[in-house]
């Protein structure tokens, strides 16, 4: 029968995903639940089920829980996190496969399992069925099918943190503008100071399948281009004199200068648990260009 999962024990994947350890998987967030169809299906935690697995020809798999006819199997998805902690008591695998994946859609690298379900006319195909056993009625052992990129799009998970990422990389993150002291034209032997002004935190509100995301995206590294083929990084903004933390010396000359800024983010589903946005993006402000002059003294008459 079809089912319609829209479980946040996938969240639990989700840590998996972002801590790589199956050991701290989270539990289902009842709240989010609340505001969709979920059921207590009973599986291993950290899974996601599917009551129908077509493979693709590119030998990939799609996965849904549509079906024109009885199904002969339940399938459960489970990240490989979360199968080498229930078989070995902890996550010791390192060959993780990114999957392609086009935009509003769920490729994930996961292992396969399926369970024989009792079919209409009260048999499970070589098995032996209980007496009194009900139609549809999983039976007999998981059997392991293949560990493969699926596409899980169908099954309406909560955003993964890959797919988060793809829409962070798009957003209209700012472009922070590089300050000088001095303003205008600087001298020799006399540092000049850079800061940026520009705000450092972002939050952004996004739909992302009918799911409410909010993304609070912080500036967390600042390359300065000095523009005399020197790079500063920091980690601050920097601040305008007295306060100021950044500052460059020059020879004379004329210089551009810009700064790209390093972002980075946090993300929640529906108002759930905040975690990490994998991965960081960045954004070039507008440079500017100043001279640094030659001060060379002069001595006058001070009766003249």
């Amino acid at each position: 029968m079809p089912m319609v999962i829209r479980m946040f024990t996938f969240f639990a994947l989700v840590l998996a995903l972002v801590t790589v350890a199956g050991s701290e998987l989270a539990t289902a967030d009842q709240a989010g639940c609340s505001r969709r169809t979920c059921a207590d299906v009973g599986y291993t935690p950290g899974t996601l089920t599917a009551a129908f697995m077509e493979r693709t020809p590119g030998g990939s798999w799609l996965a849904s829980n549509s079906a024109s006819v009885m199904p002969e199997y339940r399938y459960q998805l489970s990240h490989p996190c979360v199968v080498d902690d229930r078989e070995n008591g902890g996550c010791r695998s390192t060959d993780f496969r990114a999957c392609a994946a086009g935009p509003d859609q769920v490729v994930q690298d996961l292992v396969i399992e399926r369970q024989r379900l009792i079919q209409a006319d009260g048999t499970a195909g070589p098995l032996d069925v209980p007496a009194g056993s009900q139609v549809g009625s999983p039976v007999g052992p998981w059997d392991r099918i293949e560990r493969a990129c699926v596409d899980i799009t169908a099954l309406n998970p909560p955003p993964s943190p890959d797919e988060v990422f793809r829409y962070f990389r798009t957003l209209p993150l700012p472009q922070l503008p590089t300050k000088q002291q001095p303003p205008g034209n600087g001298l020799v032997g006399l540092p000049v100071i850079f800061f940026t002004d520009g705000p450092t935190t972002q939050t952004f509100t996004l739909d992302i399948r009918g799911f409410t995301v909010d993304i609070t995206a912080t500036a967390t590294t600042f390359t300065w281009h000095t523009g005399d083929g020197t790079d500063l990084t920091t980690t601050s903004p920097g601040a305008p004199y007295p306060d100021h933390t950044i500052s460059h010396d020059y020879a004379s000359g004329s210089y551009t200068a810009s700064l790209t800024t390093t972002w980075t983010a946090t993300f929640s589903v529906d108002g759930g648990l905040t975690v990490p946005v994998p991965g960081s993006t960045t954004t070039d402000g507008p440079p500017v260009t100043f001279q640094v002059l030659q001060a060379r003294p002069v001595l006058t008459n001070p009766f003249d």
